[in-house]
């Protein structure tokens, strides 16, 4: 977007509230978020964390059902007042300018097209807690359509118009001391008796995500009925609650979902999901995916209802499993893996037509569309180094949600024939049209087993070859998550780039897009080939005459702080700084007192106490915190207070030997986040401390 429209982007539409039914948006609205650089930031030209904050953040984008248009949200967020707002934004074909068609009055997201495109649907807190809007697609007849106590989770409108879907907590199971011992009303216990006491970020209290249908009549969403009486499981599954596991069926007669019916240390140890079926007319329920023992996610109704999509993996107890596409025969129940041949993950599916999928892979570090027919042959539509991360067909239009290590979300269009891209939305050009971003270079280095390593190298802004520069290393976490061309609003490699810094990001083994060999390999082997691969990126780079191999630093978060923790005992005084935010440091007390348990047991191979597992037995013999004693270089821990997948009293253990062996080394522990750092407030602090800490151990 260039800068005569900024002004439509950041202003305010008038919208006509209708008083025929339901409530209107509040009279009092808080002032919109002004996103405007300083005269100070044009003139320096830096992306820095402020200016990062000043940019909007394109969230979930539909097109209509005749393709003329697509609705979108984009996020702004203010620092000064730590808040931020979410608005629905409307683009056509040939006009990338979004135009706002909500205002401030609330945080409205989720948006969907009524089945005739003259309607949108959006969760809005405008009215105090959530519920489910509409308003024409004219930007007009803003209005509250459902009243339903304790607010709804998400939601799903029937493609007929006439039923929804909605989610809502459920208390199904007594966990407190009140609940079972309601004569104590005043005690504060949490009372269990198996495993996944908590999850996540939240504790179990018995309250459940459960679906619930009902009728959309005379443009009033109706009470509905619990498809799911008495269960004690989620729907969509925890901890992410993703909308897109449920799905209607065309005719709106069937309901298709996610759930993993299990409970306790079976629920803890397993990644065993399945994909239900609920028929409204007879009120049955039948599980589609029995038998298949991994993941099983993310239904999709072909055109004629007869078929539905899915993903699925074939390990329990691997959650980085090779992701499936197969296709489950409504009438028979016949399933058929379509994508046998092809080494790479499928997700994000969408039928073109009844014989046509496309769906989003990654591949080599970047994720493209594919086309794959029920004869199992996969074509690659797409190529080029971005991310393409969700994709939206109409009418023989597709839209996607791109972006690229400099460039945060944006919406392209695509040519499904020929697969070439067009940028449609231009939702941050008031950042880069102001500040420079760094040079993004792709490197293929060898491994000490003789294969190839993609490595992203990030130069800094203006770089001179005649220059050094010093470098970071960049852990990723995961494991099993690829370094490709995402940007994130946390973890940005323009941002540590603009402060003076080459960064370096191996796709080390363990990481998807390089096929199942390549990532299955880090499993059960946390401190080999991966931890090899990480010295051979940065060695690799750091040979080069314009790196200063007297100032490197080593970053990562999750497993990438595992990896800050133990490159600590072994870098043989490569880094002159390490940063590791909510990693894991001791092995045996994660097992303990994490919660998925699945994860630790494929990955380190066992439980800690299984003395005849080798395996297992090598992962906790090298655990970091058994390295404690090599440690000799600063190093500066970070934690969330909420984060139950990796406590962070594994940050307070590693801290606690870095201090008392002297070495010089700070805690940042957030009372109010979790394993990521998400409130504005909190995150400008977390990157000050963060390149406060670089500057002062290795940029000097």
């Amino acid at each position: 977007m260039n800068f005569k429209h900024l002004a439509m982007l950041t202003m305010v539409v008038g919208l006509l509230a209708s008083a025929c039914c339901g409530k209107t948006e509040k009279n009092e609205t808080m002032q919109q978020i002004d996103t405007a650089l300083t005269s100070e930031e044009i003139a320096a030209g830096v992306f820095t964390p402020e200016v990062m904050y000043k940019m909007g953040r394109v969230g979930s984008s539909s097109l209509s059902p005749n393709g003329s248009a697509a609705v979108l949200t984009i996020s702004y967020y203010s620092v000064p007042e730590n808040r931020s707002e979410t608005a629905l934004y409307l683009v056509t074909p040939t006009d990338g300018t979004p135009r706002r068609i909500t205002d401030a009055a609330g945080r409205d997201t989720d948006p969907e097209w009524s089945g005739d495109g003259r309607t949108i649907f959006f969760l809005s807190d405008r009215s105090g807690d959530s519920q489910i809007w509409s308003i024409g697609a004219d930007g007009t007849e803003i209005r509250q359509i459902s009243d339903l106590r304790g607010g709804i989770e998400s939601f799903g409108v029937a493609p007929t118009g006439d039923k929804v879907f909605y989610v809502q907590k459920v208390k199904v199971s007594g966990r407190t001391s009140a609940d079972l011992h309601p004569d104590m009303p005043e005690s504060r216990a949490l009372i269990y008796d198996d495993l996944m006491v908590r999850h996540w970020n939240y504790w179990d209290r018995g309250e459940y995500s459960h679906i619930f249908i009902t009728e959309l009549r005379d443009g009033r969403v109706q009470e509905g009925r619990d498809i799911m009486p008495g269960e004690a499981w989620d729907a969509p599954m925890s901890p992410y609650f993703e909308n897109s596991e449920i799905a209607w069926s065309n005719n709106g007669q069937m309901l298709a979902y996610t759930s993993k019916k299990m409970m306790g240390r079976q629920y803890a140890l397993s990644t065993d999901s399945d994909i239900y079926l609920y028929e409204l007319e007879s009120g049955t329920t039948r599980n589609l995916t029995e038998g298949m023992v991994g993941y099983d996610k993310y239904p999709v109704f072909s055109p004629d209802d007869s078929r539905i999509a899915f993903t699925s993996m074939e390990r329990p107890g691997n959650e980085a499993d090779k992701e499936r596409v197969f296709i489950v025969d409504l009438a028979t129940g016949g399933k058929n893996y379509l994508t046998p041949d092809f080494d790479y993950n499928g997700h994000g599916l969408v039928w073109e037509d009844d014989e046509t999928l496309l769906f989003i892979a990654p591949m080599e570090a970047t994720h493209q569309v594919c086309r794959v027919g029920m004869d199992g042959r996969v074509e690659v539509i797409t190529s080029g180094d971005h991310d393409i991360n969700a994709i939206s067909l109409a009418d023989k239009r597709l839209l996607a949600e791109v972006t690229r290590i400099d460039m945060a979300t944006e919406l392209f269009n695509i040519d499904p024939a020929t697969g070439a891209m067009e940028q449609l939305t231009r939702v941050n050009a008031h950042v880069y049209d102001n500040v420079a971003m760094g040079r993004v270079e792709k490197r293929w280095i060898p491994t000490t087993d003789g294969k190839r390593m993609l490595t992203w190298v990030i130069y800094p802004p203006n770089f001179n070859s005649a220059e050094k520069y010093p470098a970071l290393l960049y852990c990723q976490g995961g494991p099993q998550s690829v370094v490709s061309q995402a940007w994130s609003f946390r973890w940005n490699f323009q941002l540590m780039a603009s402060q003076g810094y080459i960064v370096v990001a191996p796709n080390r083994r363990g990481l998807p897009s390089f096929g199942q060999e390549w990532l299955d390999q880090i499993s059960g082997d946390y401190s080999g080939q991966n931890i090899r691969d990480y010295l051979s990126a940065i060695d690799a780079v750091s040979a080069e005459p314009f790196v200063d191999r007297d100032r490197l630093g080593c970053v990562g978060a999750s497993y990438g702080g595992y990896s800050s923790f133990y490159l600590a005992g072994v870098h043989n005084k490569r880094f002159k700084a390490f940063i590791a935010h909510c990693g894991i440091f001791n092995f045996e007390s994660m097992y303990g007192s994490t919660e998925e348990l699945f994860f630790p047991t494929n990955d380190y191979g066992g439980p800690y106490w299984d003395k005849n597992n080798r395996v297992a037995q090598r992962s906790y013999a090298n655990s970091p915190h058994k390295l404690v004693a090599n440690w000799d270089t600063p190093i500066l821990i970070i934690a969330g207070m909420l984060d139950y997948r990796v406590p962070y009293t594994q940050s307070l253990e590693a801290f606690t030997a870095a201090r008392v062996q002297e070495i010089p080394s700070r805690l940042i522990l957030f009372e109010n986040e979790a394993h990521q750092v998400f409130k504005p407030q909190n995150a400008i602090v977390w990157n000050r401390e963060f390149f406060g800490w670089l500057d002062k151990w290795v940029k000097r």
